[in-house]
């Protein structure tokens, strides 16, 4: 039947009843109403059939004017009067200062510097393991803490027991080398102490070596004088070796490298 009202009538049949004005009509999914009109006139959003009624309108006091307002207790708390919340800067800024701040740790504290002794101020956050007051004492620390067996590169041996020979052939190559760097040029007056001497060949090549003894390591032509900077750039092979030996003065003191390999 519905297939032939449809063809033939060009319209089909009522499937439903409107709830308001009981006016039959065709939808294909449940529907209550015929028309938007219907349903207004039908359900009602005021008071008890608000689907969001919690009661009617309390009435209470603005905290800050003292004015009497109604509001419904479904949408606010009933602080402040719709005024004082639309036109008044009636929020204040929270304090969150010293104690009054919810991360706080007792302020500002007094320690020591590391290397130095002299006290500083530090906020909590910022007190470590180690507390340095300047640049100076930051590189005086840096320097000591990273020596040796602290620094990451670290490969054992290092200023060890470097046996007989090592302070003489250090004097020797500081004098021969004219207690100058032989990479960079800077003298002893300049950088206000004495040089490093470098190994060419380390140290610990000698000292693990099963045809060498470690005083094997201390020839004149197997040592350099350098500043501290070129001597880090030699200790990780920032100097090629052979640019080191070509800058060794001629001297006749000591055994030639050659021989000893």
């Amino acid at each position: 039947m519905r297939v032939h009202h449809s063809q033939v009538h060009d319209e089909t049949l009522p499937n439903r009843e409107c709830g308001h004005c009981g006016t039959e009509f065709h939808s294909e999914h449940e529907k209550a109403y015929c028309s938007a009109d219907c349903r207004d006139a039908a359900v009602s959003f005021a008071g008890a059939d608000n689907p969001n009624y919690e009661g009617k309108l309390a009435t209470t006091t603005c905290r800050r004017c003292s004015t009497e307002f109604d509001y419904y207790p479904s949408e606010k708390e009933g602080k402040y009067c719709p005024e004082c919340v639309e036109f008044t800067q009636w929020q204040s800024t929270p304090d969150v200062t010293a104690e009054a701040n919810g991360q706080w740790s007792g302020g500002k504290r007094h320690v020591p510097c590391a290397v130095c002794g002299t006290t500083v101020e530090r906020w909590p956050s910022e007190i470590g393991d180690t507390t340095l007051c300047s640049d100076a004492c930051r590189s005086e620390w840096l320097s000591e803490a990273f020596r040796g067996s602290g620094h990451p590169n670290w490969k054992g041996g290092g200023n060890i027991e470097y046996g007989p020979g090592w302070r003489s052939v250090r004097e020797a190559a500081l004098e021969r080398d004219e207690y100058t760097c032989q990479i960079c040029g800077a003298t002893r007056d300049e950088l206000g102490r004495n040089p490093d001497v470098h190994h060419i060949t380390p140290v610990r090549w000698f000292e693990t070596s099963d045809d060498h003894e470690l005083t094997d390591a201390h020839q004149l032509s197997n040592v350099i004088t350098l500043c501290s900077s070129c001597h880090r750039k030699a200790e990780f092979d920032s100097i090629e070796e052979e640019v080191l030996r070509s800058k060794i003065a001629d001297s006749s003191t000591g055994r030639p490298m050659s021989e000893i390999f």
